[in-house]
């Protein structure tokens, strides 16, 4: 992969990971309602996940979803049903703590298996893949492109969550906590609305 190509892939990145997405809005609301230390393993699972996700689009999986489009339609409706799922939790959360009182943080796992359903994430992945990838060096080139995804990933997610740490104190009043979730919530259902758009 030349310089050139490789700037424009780590420009593509960037620009994915730290604007608004699914992603980013839920680890903003748990930012605010768990903390950062708690949110943690939110993020790495948004940072594995991505990367398997981006290493099985460039082994083949893209051209499956080619061939089976209704596999990749499944796919987003299941994707749109869970973040309501994740958006009405948001936005009944009703106080900032550590979980105790408002539920729980997304687990490793949790995090890492959204990316199957969250529309921004196969975006990314099949648009780096198709876009930056070196057919004379396939394989190099989704190496790379995993590991630019995780690389950004980490300072993406961190920004967030601690976007999310500084508002705690701020939202420390009840109404003004119960105005940033249901906005959030309401983020979170708007940032389906592209993947849809587009299908």
């Amino acid at each position: 992969m030349g310089f050139d190509l490789f700037w424009a892939l780590l420009i593509f990145t960037i620009v994915m990971t730290f604007t608004p997405g699914p992603n980013t809005m839920m680890l903003l609301a748990s930012g605010v309602n768990f903390g950062f230390r708690a949110t943690v393993p939110h993020m790495v699972g948004i940072t594995l996940g991505m990367g398997l996700m981006t290493i099985l689009v460039g082994l083949g999986l893209g051209e499956l979803f080619q061939l089976y489009p209704s596999i990749y339609t499944l796919l987003g409706y299941a994707g749109a049903a869970y973040m309501l799922f994740l958006a009405w939790k948001i936005a009944t959360a009703t106080s900032i703590g550590e979980g105790r009182s408002s539920g729980r943080p997304m687990s490793f796992l949790q995090a890492a298996a959204f990316q199957w359903v969250n529309p921004k994430a196969w975006v990314m992945a099949v648009t780096a893949i198709t876009t930056y990838s070196i057919p004379e060096s396939h394989l190099f080139s989704v190496a790379l492109l995993t590991l630019t995804f995780m690389a950004v990933s980490v300072p993406g997610c961190s920004t967030w969550i601690l976007f999310g740490t500084g508002l705690r104190r701020w939202l420390e009043d009840k109404r003004r906590l119960r105005i940033f979730n249901v906005t959030m919530a309401v983020l979170l259902v708007l940032s389906l609305v592209p993947a849809f758009w587009h299908g």
